[in-house]
């Protein structure tokens, strides 16, 4: 007998339709005609145990206690789904063969692995388990997953990768959550200071970005334009570029801060004779934009929605599991398997019959077409977040539904479409021995971007000009016929949105800063997983520690002073960035288990010497009474 066990009901249940019928529906379970059976997890059916399981003294929150580190891990049952994981062991150990139907991700890997191994099934029934890996929910695509399982024990990284996870979010927040909840509590505090390994440094990114906000102080700069005349009295205008002997007076960004120099240059030449230096035309392409994974669906769903990161998941995994229209959405990839490009056809009319809007775009499509996003050495557990081959009226999805599967129906079509195509043009000319510079960037063929909707106020279309440069050449005798000083104000950062504090967990590397961790940081190294990042953001707001501001978010007064209390260690992503990257290390076997976690525990023992010393200050009298509760 086969059981095949799944992440959570609604998968088990499509998975069932695909198998032969009649079936026998049971509690927690469906038998199919061929006596195999399909059951599911409800999420995960176990849970790291609590501190006081180790021992019964930790359930008081004590220094004394910390830090808290298991000498044998241990995981307890969730006594919400009980019943369930009574049904799933009695099935894996009745099972002739296993098949691991969690979710193509890490968490979807461990979550029935646990429960396998929990079961205390024989080593080689547990070797000889199978894997199977859906990203589509509808019945096509299940089948041909069905067809194509693969060893579970080549997932078997994956799954160290989130145990190490776990564990490391684990000891991190249970006793640095309790130290600081303590130390807070003497500083008068009243209530709980939750501390995580990834919520922390973000709440950190949010209140140096306040910080550096608030100090920032204005400063005028000077910019220096003038307009050139050719003998063929066709006329032009460019702006000075500083030479080295102006370093002086400019800051770290090349801006010009005295404006006596910036007149001089100005008046000088006024009405004199130039000369151009240089001329440098090139025709560049661009090619379109991958597929999304879910980061970077979140962040376009925010800047064009306003959709916040837990509202676009929520609404992509309504049009995964509900209307079967979009593929796996917590994915952390941009790539394809070559097989589905042969899915292009129905994938394309089904796009045109669901989403009226995209018609003329389906139609223009060139499916000859392959863009670079086809790449079967780039998918790993799950590929590119793209539509399904399945017809749906589009009039029966919500609004905001609609929205997402035309975001993500756009992104695909654009794989089949031509580059963008545009020229660069720059003249460098000379006057009074001062260099001055006019660049122009021409439209020749808009290709993908086609597809993308008018927006007003898009800075990208403001650096595509309408007016072209003349034709000059190295030689050419200009004349400054006029000129204009133009006093500018430098402006401080802005305030994190939803879209950019997102973008800044994406690409943690930029706000890293070690130089030697940046080095390791890949571009997909982030903070979180895809999976968890808006689950992360909505958090720090459920608990106090940040607040919005119309899109702006802030930290409050109790999340600025938590960090301010901090060692930089735990406020900066610097730490926390290494150890994705190390994660992500174990997941592809370039790192083992042990040696991710032995430093890691030396490290949280430092940190809990060096938290147990500090005092936390400004906090009194704010916060409600301490609940115990554990960080997740």
């Amino acid at each position: 007998m086969i059981v095949y066990i799944a992440e959570k009901p609604s998968v088990g249940r499509a998975v069932a339709a695909v198998l032969p019928k009649p079936h026998q529906q049971g509690e927690g379970f469906i038998k199919v005609a061929s006596g195999d059976v399909v059951t599911w997890c409800v999420g995960h059916l176990l849970e790291q145990a609590e501190p006081e399981v180790y021992n019964p003294e930790y359930k008081k929150w004590r220094k004394e206690h910390l830090p808290i580190i298991p000498a044998q891990w241990q995981h307890q049952v969730k006594p919400a789904t009980r019943k369930q994981l009574a049904v799933v062991k009695k099935l894996i150990k009745q099972a002739d063969v296993l098949v691991n139907m969690g979710d193509p991700d890490r968490v979807g890997q461990i979550l029935v692995d646990e429960v396998i191994n929990y079961s205390g099934v024989s080593k080689a029934k547990r070797m000889a388990a199978q894997r199977c890996l859906i990203s589509d929910m509808n019945p096509d695509a299940i089948q041909r997953s069905l067809n194509d399982l693969r060893r579970n024990s080549d997932f078997i990284p994956l799954a160290t990768s989130a145990l190490a996870r776990a564990r490391a979010d684990w000891l991190y927040g249970i006793n640095m959550t309790r130290l600081c909840t303590l130390q807070g509590q003497a500083s008068g505090y009243q209530g709980v200071l939750s501390v995580g390994r990834v919520q922390t440094p973000i709440l950190g990114l949010v209140v140096h970005r306040d910080l550096e906000i608030e100090n920032f102080v204005s400063k005028p700069f000077y910019e220096v334009f003038i307009e050139l005349q050719t003998d063929n009295q066709q006329t032009y205008s460019a702006k000075w570029q500083p030479s080295a002997a102006c370093d002086m007076y400019m800051d770290e960004d090349g801006r010009v801060l005295l404006k006596k120099l910036a007149q001089t240059v100005l008046n000088k030449v006024l009405n004199q004779p130039g000369q151009v230096v240089a001329v440098t035309e090139s025709v560049k392409k661009q090619a379109a934009p991958l597929p999304y994974n879910l980061s970077s669906l979140q962040i376009d769903a925010s800047k064009r929605f306003n959709f916040n990161a837990q509202k676009t998941l929520d609404l992509c995994q309504k049009l995964y599991e509900t209307h079967k229209l979009l593929t796996y959405p917590r994915s952390d990839c941009r790539y394809l398997p070559q097989g589905h490009y042969h899915d292009k056809d129905s994938v394309s009319q089904a796009i045109a019959h669901s989403c009226s809007a995209l018609n003329q775009a389906v139609q223009s499509a060139d499916l000859t077409l392959k863009s670079k996003a086809w790449d079967d050495s780039k998918v790993s557990a799950h590929h590119a977040i793209i539509p399904t081959s399945r017809k749906l009226d589009g009039s029966r999805l919500s609004i905001d539904e609609q929205k997402i599967y035309e975001l993500v129906a756009r992104q695909y079509l654009m794989q089949f479409y031509p580059p963008f195509i545009y020229q660069e043009k720059q003249i460098d000319s000379e006057v009074s021995g001062g260099l001055f510079i006019s660049r122009q960037k021409e439209v020749l063929s808009k290709g993908w971007k086609a597809l993308l909707p008018e927006r007003k106020g898009n800075t990208e279309d403001q650096e595509f000009s309408a007016l072209k440069l003349p034709n000059v050449v190295k030689g050419d005798n200009l004349l400054c016929i006029n000129g204009r000083l133009d006093e500018k104000q430098t402006s401080p950062p802005k305030h994190f949105t939803d879209a950019t504090l997102l973008s800044a967990m994406t690409g943690i590397a930029r706000y890293v800063s070690d130089p030697e961790i940046k080095k390791v940081l890949r571009d997909t190294d982030g903070l979180g997983t895809e999976a968890t990042r808006a689950g992360i953001i909505e958090l720090l707001f459920k608990r106090g520690f940040l607040s919005k501001q119309g899109k702006e978010i802030h930290a409050t007064e109790v999340g600025r002073r938590l960090i301010l209390s901090l060692p930089e260690v735990m406020a900066l992503p610097d730490m926390t960035a290494h150890w994705e990257s190390q994660l992500e290390a174990i997941a592809q076997k370039r790192m083992s288990y042990n040696e991710f976690m032995t430093p890691m525990l030396a490290g949280l023992q430092q940190l809990v010497e060096h938290v147990g010393q500090i005092r936390f200050t400004g906090l009194q009298g704010q916060g409600k009474a301490r609940r115990r509760t554990k960080k997740r």
